[in-house]
């Protein structure tokens, strides 16, 4: 275990400072958006609002989000991906500061709007950025360093945001809605303590093809490079995306209102679970590279995917508190130690002259998956109850899981092994 993690500690250290900069910043950014994705649901409900609220907060940003990647996207391809990256991270605090105040349903959709439209920025330029700041052998290995890492920020954002509202509201005698809003304000001014190390990055912006280039360019070069095989291959990327935004936007953004709506479960056991599910999952992609350099990326990825779908039915289905915790902790670790396979074969099949506008088209269709399903997935638990309407939405969840997996081994599956 510790020549393991010595490994690791290397890995990173061999990474330029840009990564490392960026790293560190991202991973101050999630504890701050972990604290939010554990809490604002349960700040919302403890004002009073029905859970539509919730559904349409959850569509607002995913839908600002979808509208604003792909103009983020060319932005950043444009102009490089430093001052993108700090202008989003700047409104987007801005927004949770004001989210954190906020009571009224209205202000609470717009700012919620403006946080995805902001963030867009953030999402879009991340992995691009590494990418530029990166060799292609080492890129699987920061890839799953750095979801690990946003993981592990989410642990502890989601672990500190719970037990500061129970603390709060337990000693400190504050009532819920009052506890979590101090919970909210300590995430935002973690989220912006980021700012720091971004403002150390080196802008590097995309260089451009020299005339040179294009003489000497083989036949094979201008097929990889040609505009319509890249725009099919990110159409096929944006379909397998869009089917899994689909059936997680059913199911994620309420994990802390199923535990709680199904089980009564306290808000620090809800943070807890959920930070053991980001700590497993940042384990589970550490482990990612070891799997694909036995079977391979797209096996790899696709073992990931089909393998989460038996713990998200088990999750649907059972009444008991351990065996849901346990369900949704395997779902969580196994489903998403694939991101940053994912993220690599993108990175490697598509021209690097359409990175920016592959990775901006898939984070804008899983956007509009979370945007499409927010308010059916409330629809689902006011209609049929907290037992029932979260089944349903885990089952849907667990074909369109399926059949994404299914569309991507046929897509990418012969291409890629292949090669591999």
């Amino acid at each position: 275990m510790g020549k393991w993690l010595s490994d690791w500690k290397k890995k990173i250290s061999s990474f330029n400072k840009n990564v490392q900069l960026f790293m560190l910043a991202n991973v101050l950014i999630q504890i701050g958006m972990g604290v939010f994705m554990v809490m604002y649901n349960l700040y919302i409900k403890e004002l009073g609002m029905p859970e539509t609220v919730n559904g349409k907060v959850i569509s607002m940003t995913a839908t600002a989000s979808a509208i604003m990647l792909i103009p983020a996207g060319f932005l950043s391809d444009k102009f490089g991906r430093k001052w993108l990256i700090i202008g989003g991270a700047v409104f987007g605090g801005m927004t949770l500061f004001y989210r954190s105040l906020a009571v009224a349903e209205i202000p609470i959709i717009y700012a919620a709007f403006f946080t995805g439209l902001f963030m867009a920025f953030i999402q879009v330029s991340g992995v691009p950025f590494l990418a530029e700041n990166s060799k292609t052998a080492e890129r699987i290995h920061m890839f799953s360093i750095h979801f690990a890492l946003i993981t592990v920020a989410n642990v502890v954002g989601s672990l500190l945001g719970g037990v500061l509202a129970d603390v709060l509201q337990v000693f400190g005698g504050l009532e819920a809605a009052n506890a979590i809003r101090w919970s909210l304000l300590a995430g935002a001014v973690i989220f912006t303590t980021g700012l720091v190390p971004l403002f150390k990055l080196q802008n590097k912006r995309p260089e451009p093809i020299q005339a040179v280039a294009i003489i000497e360019e083989t036949e094979e070069d201008k097929e990889k490079n040609s505009f319509k095989r890249n725009i099919v291959l990110i159409y096929h990327f944006a379909f397998a995306s869009l089917l899994m935004g689909l059936g997680s936007g059913l199911v994620i953004p309420y994990l802390n209102l199923y535990f709680a709506n199904r089980f009564d479960a306290s808000n620090a056991y809800i943070g807890l679970i959920l930070s053991l599910g980001s700590a497993m999952t940042a384990v589970a992609m550490l482990l990612g590279p070891a799997l694909v350099k036995r079977v391979g990326k797209v096996r790899a990825l696709i073992l990931f995917q089909v393998l989460s779908v038996p713990f998200l039915i088990i999750t649907a289905y059972t009444t008991s508190l351990l065996i849901a915790s346990l369900g949704f902790l395997m779902r969580q670790a196994i489903m998403n130690a694939g991101n940053p396979i994912q993220s690599a074969i993108a990175m490697e099949i598509v021209s690097d002259k359409y990175k920016g506008l592959a990775n901006s088209v898939n984070q804008m269709v899983f956007n509009v998956g979370w945007a499409t399903m927010g308010p059916i997935a409330a629809g689902l638990v006011i209609a049929f109850g907290s037992y029932w309407g979260y089944a349903y939405a885990f089952t849907i969840t667990s074909v369109l899981y399926i059949i994404s997996s299914t569309y991507y081994y046929f897509i990418f599956g012969k291409r890629k092994l292949a090669d591999e």
